[in-house]
Parts: C-alpha cells; sequence; structure tokens
C-alpha cells in the first residue's frame, strides 16, 4: 500500500536551507517603502483595508485636536454591544438568533419576523443524508477545525447551485452554514473522541424549539442537560464573538476572497483557515493553558508576590511556553478596556460560584488586575494594557466543560454571522462599484460577470 509521506527526511531539510537562502529578504525594506505587514503597521494600529457598515470597533476619542485612548466600544449595525446583551439579559432571553437577524439585514426583528427566522433557521438544522457517516466520521482530525473545513467544503458538492452568487442565492448558503456550523463542530469532536480518543461515541440530533447554545450543549453532552445559566452564557459569548469590524484577519480574508467571485463555501473555508491561527481564534487555548501551568507552579495561588513573580516570569521567558507573553492581556486596537471582556466578566462570578471554581475566579481576577502593573514595570509599551474577551472566554468554556479541541471552533460558530454579514455586503458593493467603473471595458470584451452565467 502507498503511504502519505508524513516525515522530514535530511533531503527535505537540506532543500528547505536552500529555499531560505534564496527567500529571505532585508526587514528594514518594509520600513523603507513603508510596507505594512498585515493589517497592523509596526506600532500597532490598524490598516485601512476596506470600509464596512456590518460593525464598529471604537478605542480612541479626539480630545484638543488629538487621537487619545478611551474606552472601548462595539457596536453591531448602530447598536451597542452592551446594550444588546444587556437587553437580552434583563428579559431572560437567549440572543444568538436575534443578534444574528441584525447583523445580515441591519436593523432588529420585530417579534413575528424574529420567529419566522428562528423557524428557518431550524428548518435548515440538518445536513443532507448520510453526511455523518460518509464525510464527518471518515478520517476524523485531532483538529476540528480542520474537519470543519473539510466538512464545509465537501457541502458545495451537495449544493445543486454552488457557485451562482446572486445574492439571493448566497444568502440561502450563507444561513445554511449558520445552522449546521454547530453540528459540524460538535459532530467533528465527537468523532475525533471515538475513533482517536477510544471514547463512547454520542450523535444527538438538535431540537427545533432550542436555541443554538442550548442545542451544541445537547449536542456535546453524553446525558443532554445544561442548566438554563450555563446555555445564557454560551449564548452570551457567542454573540460578543460574532463579529468584529472589518479588519480582523478572517473577516478581512472573507472581503478579499469574496471580492475574487468565489463560491461560498470556498470563501468561508478560507477564513476558517485564517481563524485557526493560534494569533487569532486560537487565543483563548493559549489563556487556559498558561492558568494551568500558573496553578502548577504557584505554590499558593492566592499569594499576590508569588503570582506577580510567576508573571514576571512568563514575561522574562521563563515560564509557560518561553514566549514572553501574559496571554489574554492587551488587544491589537483596545487599550483601555475591551467591552466583550467587561460583558463576559459580569457573569463569569455567577457560573464560578455554580460550578464551585470561586477559587479560580479569584486568581483570574488577581491576574487581570495585576497583568497591567507588572507588564508597565518590565517592558516599554506605547499603549495601556487591559484584558481581552480571550482572558474570560477560555475560562468560560473551561467551566461549560468544552475540551480544547472545541474552543476556535465554537469561535467560528459564532463569527460565521458576521463573516456572511461581510460577504453580503462584498458582493453587493462591488457589484455597485464595480459596473459603472468597467461598463465600457465589459461591453468591449463582452465579458459576463460571474454571477449572471
Amino acid at each position: 500500500m502507498t503511504r502519505f509521506n508524513t516525515k522530514v527526511t535530511p533531503e527535505i531539510e537540506r532543500l528547505t536551507d536552500i529555499c531560505t537562502g534564496h527567500t529571505s529578504m532585508d526587514v528594514s525594506l518594509y520600513g523603507k517603502y513603508d510596507v505594512k505587514r498585515g493589517l497592523r503597521d509596526i506600532n500597532g494600529k490598524g490598516v485601512l483595508a476596506g470600509l464596512t457598515q456590518v460593525s464598529n470597533v471604537k478605542a480612541t476619542s479626539m480630545v484638543d485636536g488629538k487621537e487619545v485612548p478611551c474606552a472601548g466600544s462595539l457596536s453591531y449595525r448602530g447598536y451597542d454591544i452592551k446594550d444588546l446583551t444587556g437587553g437580552f439579559v434583563r428579559d431572560h432571553r437567549f440572543g444568538f438568533e436575534e443578534t444574528t437577524y441584525l447583523l445580515l439585514f441591519g436593523e432588529l426583528p420585530n417579534e413575528e419576523e424574529l420567529n419566522n427566522f428562528k423557524k428557518l433557521l431550524a428548518n435548515q438544522r440538518s445536513l443532507p443524508t448520510n453526511f455523518v457517516r460518509d464525510v464527518v466520521m471518515k478520517a476524523p482530525s485531532k483538529d476540528i477545525m480542520n474537519a470543519l473545513s473539510r466538512s464545509v467544503l465537501t457541502l458545495y458538492s451537495y449544493d445543486t447551485n454552488p457557485d451562482d452568487i446572486s445574492l439571493p442565492n448566497v444568502l440561502r448558503q450563507c444561513l445554511n452554514l449558520i445552522s449546521v456550523f454547530p453540528l459540524l463542530s460538535v459532530y467533528g469532536y465527537q468523532a475525533y473522541n471515538h475513533y482517536i480518543r477510544g471514547k463512547s461515541l454520542y450523535i444527538h440530533n438538535p431540537k427545533r424549539e432550542l436555541s443554538t447554545a442550548e442545542n451544541i450543549l445537547r449536542m456535546l453532552r453524553p446525558d443532554k442537560k445544561y442548566t438554563d445559566l450555563e446555555a445564557k452564557i454560551l449564548d452570551l459569548a457567542l454573540i460578543l464573538h460574532m463579529e468584529h469590524g472589518g479588519g480582523n484577519n478572517s473577516t478581512f480574508t472573507t472581503h478579499v476572497v469574496s471580492s475574487s467571485g468565489t463560491d461560498t463555501y470556498s470563501a468561508v473555508a478560507a477564513a476558517l483557515g485564517s481563524l485557526k491561527g493560534p494569533k487569532h481564534g486560537g487565543a483563548n487555548i493559549k489563556v487556559v493553558s498558561m492558568f494551568q501551568d500558573m496553578k502548577k507552579e504557584v505554590k499558593d495561588p492566592e499569594d499576590e508576590e508569588e503570582v506577580r513573580d510567576y508573571l514576571k516570569r512568563l514575561l522574562h521567558k521563563e515560564a509557560f511556553d518561553r514566549r514572553g507573553l501574559i496571554y489574554g492581556m492587551g488587544h491589537a486596537i483596545y487599550s483601555v478596556s475591551d467591552p466583550r471582556a467587561e460583558v463576559l466578566k459580569g457573569f463569569v462570578e455567577k457560573l464560578a460560584e455554580e460550578k464551585g471554581r470561586m477559587k479560580d475566579y479569584r486568581l483570574y481576577s488577581m491576574v487581570e488586575r495585576m497583568a497591567p502593573e507588572v507588564i508597565a514595570e518590565e517592558r516599554r509599551i506605547y499603549k495601556g494594557v487591559s484584558a481581552n474577551v480571550d482572558f474570560y472566554s477560555g475560562f468560560v468554556y473551561s467551566m461549560l466543560d468544552l475540551p480544547l479541541e472545541l474552543y476556535t471552533p465554537m469561535f467560528a460558530v459564532a463569527r460565521i454571522v458576521g463573516w456572511s454579514a461581510h460577504r453580503m455586503e462584498e458582493l453587493i458593493n462591488t457589484d455597485k462599484i464595480i459596473r459603472p467603473a468597467y461598463k465600457n471595458v465589459l461591453e468591449a470584451a463582452q465579458y459576463v460577470p460571474l454571477h449572471e452565467r
């Protein structure tokens, strides 16, 4: 039998050295020509790469003609995230589906519109016949993000009109993917847990009358049981991760790939590949792993001096992964505060109390308070440092007994909504710009745009 080569041989290493020798560039040229490496400049300031009306992130304000840091804010279609989530909490209702409607269509639904939309998502919350057996269960992967990408690309083959990028067809595809992402993620994990780790296999069907968050917990747990607080906090976490402006890596990827005219499945698979990176979607895993290491290394987790010393060792590359980072602290945009972290923190204590994790909660709170002080003492920083959403989301997921393998897929379950809104926005506005600008060229070449074929 022919085997797939998975080993790095000495010959491959030799060829790598040749590649490196002829590919390395003088990095000073980036500064000379003012080339931005990615979506941030050398000072961490965001690079303008497009326009969007889907959401807005604010971290600075103008005072006496100067731009100064301010408390961070995030708005979805003009609605402040704190006001949105506050309404859901106050009314004791789930908000994932309502926020999905807002991001896609630009306005909040009335009661009838929301009920119809929930029914639409529930009707599409199923996979093609034998898809779980033939796709998800075969060749399971320890990396659920890769399994998720494979499933998304395979769904292309089950679509009778996959390449049509007319707006109604793209919206249909996006709604389908939003509905099935929880299934693909949880089932992908269950396949890995059974076939690779040798654990029992559970495949629970979702229930139409349940919310997205409730169905995730129902499908994941062997006994299908969960508390109302667990489901409400997972719902909140999904809402907070749904969208974060057009400049984050995976959403920018969605815009770029969509602008080529490619199909929805390819665009979403590209976004998943971006989100998988530890510098984007995998950060909360690092936070949880860092705290696990901290509890091993620190004799008394309630001793502030011991914890402070550990944080210093982190910055000196003497602890955990030796990268010199305190994970969960700081953000590319926010400096004074991350509004998502503030919202989530308000409910972490309640869940910690329910789960008997108050000792861990006190440690997280201590690190959140002390880390900015330690960083300021040890490093020269260009802006303030505060806890970001990953600092608490990983703790929340651990208290919900979500396996580490599902942390980033849960991010994807939420962010597919934002990607869908941005894909629609890109297609709508590209069409408005391209047609007038290139009308004569198109006529001369007798070219028919792809989505009209």
